[in-house]
């Protein structure tokens, strides 16, 4: 039997792996059915189909997106995914990296109940207009 360490642990580098893949279904599997994700205090992205949407978006942004875990903490069923974003802008054709967060609540079923995302949007945007 894996241990909490090895599933979520496996959660993160999937879940990495899912953001990397093009596949918005795939980030959204990750979630409840009724989960949400919050980014930089922003209106609550519920349930799984628009949290699907909300990866499209992404998509749509970096076509050669890659995500990677750089980090994973847990403590019972809360949970901190470190990550960096990397691709190029696809109006502006600059390389962006940009590195942030999401602290989990997680389901007993190892699903995201909700997320709360961070990263520093000024950087971000800074980076897209080439400044």
């Amino acid at each position: 039997m894996a241990s909490i360490r090895d599933t979520l642990n496996n959660l993160a580098r999937d879940y990495a792996v899912a953001w990397s893949s093009g596949d918005a279904d795939a980030v959204a599997s990750f979630y409840a059915p009724d989960g949400e994700i919050t980014i930089n205090r922003g209106d609550p992205i519920q349930g799984r189909a628009a949290v699907a949407e909300m990866a499209r978006g992404f998509y749509a942004e970096f076509p050669d997106l890659e995500v990677r875990c750089d980090m994973m903490r847990w403590a019972g069923s809360h949970a901190i995914f470190v990550w960096t974003l990397e691709g190029h802008h696809s109006e502006t054709g600059n390389h962006v990296v940009t590195r942030g967060w999401e602290e989990w609540d997680m389901t007993p079923d190892n699903k995201v109940q909700s997320s709360l995302g961070w990263f520093d949007a000024d950087d971000y945007q800074r980076q897209i207009d080439g400044k």
